[in-house]
């Protein structure tokens, strides 16, 4: 099996069958592959904005996904409205490791973008042309890859973001004790440490590169950037299914909270919400106690 193809080979394949449709009318690279700072790998893939005449020809007929090698499997997004134009996406995955993200959109919605004051956000990221057939892009803004860099959040955010994590605390010990292993896991790994740490680790990241850097999508690229005792704590909170692995997981993952978020507050001029914190975890203790004599 290839782990993938080289760049310019699937490019100019791409480019080729662009050019060989008659209703397909522009093409644009977008995403890592055309953000200078973006590192990639082996596996990173091509997303690439397909312009047509109409998309649903796209849509009901999807045997073109096959014009670049035998597909493996499809992720199929569906229709949405962008600009109250209809747009769609197939994520495919071929057997040879290549990975293309096609978003197949009308001219329409095209036009209408050129004519806005700032690009959006994924644009803004980076692009490069593949193919334009009609100029449709000869007015495009040029993109400022500064699009997913954070700003520094409002009190506000900073105190809901840690409610947030704490209310969700409080679910993961409730859940542990009624051995609801599909709920611990949702609250402790996604909703606690994927939203609510991860964003607090992003913003450390940013007071510590004076708000400057690009932030992965899920945390993609945090761990460079994240002091190394911290990162070997969060690594120990990722545990199986037993009672106590996660209770020790949420008590942990609330100390690496707590100490990261504190060393935001102090940088951001907020405080950090010690009363919250102290009479939550004592009430998780009191639950932990009732697991206890239960188990």
């Amino acid at each position: 099996m290839r782990t993938g193809k080289q760049e310019q080979e699937v490019i100019s394949k791409l480019i080729q069958w662009a050019q060989e449709r008659e209703d397909i009318r522009a093409m644009v690279l977008t995403s890592s592959r055309t953000n200078p700072k973006a590192q990639l790998d082996m596996f990173s893939d091509f997303d690439v904005i397909v312009i047509v005449r109409d998309i649903h020809p796209f849509l009901e007929d999807e045997s073109w996904l096959s014009s670049f090698g035998k597909v493996l499997v499809v992720y199929r997004d569906p229709v949405q409205l962008e600009y109250g134009f209809e747009r769609f996406c197939r994520v495919t995955h071929y057997e040879d490791g290549t990975k293309i993200d096609y978003t197949v959109w009308p001219t329409e919605l095209l036009q209408h973008i050129v004519k806005e004051p700032k690009l959006p956000a994924y644009l803004d990221n980076g692009y490069e042309i593949l193919l334009d057939k009609d100029r449709l892009t000869e007015h495009l803004k040029t993109p400022t890859y500064t699009a997913y860099i954070p700003t520094p959040p409002s009190e506000k955010d900073y105190l809901t973001t840690i409610e947030e994590f704490f209310n969700d605390a409080i679910y993961v010990a409730k859940n542990v004790f009624r051995g609801n292993l599909f709920i611990t896991k949702l609250c402790l790994d996604h909703i606690m440490k994927e939203e609510c740490l991860r964003k607090m680790l992003e913003w450390q990241m940013e007071i510590d590169h004076g708000w400057a850097l690009t932030t992965g999508a899920h945390g993609k690229g945090l761990r460079q950037h994240v002091d190394p005792e911290v990162w070997t704590a969060l690594e120990s909170t990722y545990v199986g299914a037993g009672h106590e692995e996660n209770w020790q997981a949420l008590f942990t993952t609330i100390s690496v909270f707590r100490k990261v978020a504190s060393e935001v507050a102090d940088h951001l001029g907020y405080s950090y919400p010690q009363d919250l914190d102290d009479e939550v975890v004592k009430y998780l203790r009191e639950i932990k106690n009732v697991t206890k004599s239960v188990y």
